[in-house]
Order: C-alpha cells, then structure tokens, then sequence
C-alpha cells in the first residue's frame, strides 16, 4: 500500500501544481483544496485497483 500511497500524493502534487498555474489554486485556498483533492485521487485510484482485482478474479 506505500507505493499506491507515494503514487497517490504523486498525482495529487502534479493536479495541485496545474491548477495553480492555472490560477485555480492559490496559496489562501490551498490548505482547503488540497485534502479534498488528495481524497478524490485516493478514491479513484482504490476503486480502480478493486476493479481491477475483480478482472482479475473473474479471468481465472
């Protein structure tokens, strides 16, 4: 799971450093945006691993 973890963190610091760019993000919102962020990537990258566990079962 500390891989899945790094890679989630990963991603979620790529998303924050775009949106700031983009003026989307900005140092006044950032310690509210940022968790809701970090928890919307966890959430897709644990849904999909469990899709792909259940792929995997069902291809054996």
């Amino acid at each position: 799971m500390e891989k899945l973890e790094k890679e989630i963190m990963q991603v979620t610091k790529e998303l924050a450093v775009k949106f700031i760019e983009t003026q989307r993000l900005s140092p006044s919102n950032f310690e509210e945006i940022f968790p809701a962020l970090y928890r919307v990537v966890m959430k897709t990258a644990l849904e999909g691993a469990a899709s792909l566990a259940e792929e995997d079962a069902d291809e054996r």
